[in-house]
């Protein structure tokens, strides 16, 4: 029988859970909005920039885990990608902007996507908060 995680554990899983949520909701909805108001390209734009976004949340969720004394040693490709991150955010908007033709400032909007999933945690923890 598994050992049921600490009610702290259990918060942040929740939590973390739930950013995941607010970040599939906001992408949807900015790329929507985005095309309606702008077009394909914009909406391309916005959709790719939120998925770097939500990658890179990945990856900084994954480092966070690692840290933890208990957890099992990183992966080295994470231990390698994490340093390159900005490597990768850099060619990414390269290939963006030269040859699919998309709108870079919809595209840097969307990399804004896990900042915003944050804070409307942040007041979803708020307004919900049992005290």
């Amino acid at each position: 029988m598994t050992e049921a995680p600490p009610a702290d554990e259990l918060f942040y899983q929740r939590a973390i859970r739930r950013i995941y949520l607010h970040m599939l909701w906001i992408s949807i909805a900015g790329s929507l909005a985005a095309a309606w108001h702008a077009g394909w390209a914009t909406a391309l734009g916005f959709l790719i920039g939120a998925a770097v976004s939500v990658i890179n949340f990945r990856w900084l969720h994954h480092l966070a885990d690692s840290l933890e004394p208990a957890a099992d040693r990183p992966r080295k490709g994470l231990k390698l990608l994490l340093p390159l991150r900005y490597v990768l955010l850099g060619l990414a908007g390269y290939v963006i902007v030269r040859y699919f033709k998309v709108n870079i400032l919809a595209a840097l909007v969307g990399l804004f996507v896990a900042v915003a999933a944050v804070l409307v945690e942040i007041l979803y923890e708020l307004v919900y908060a049992r005290t």
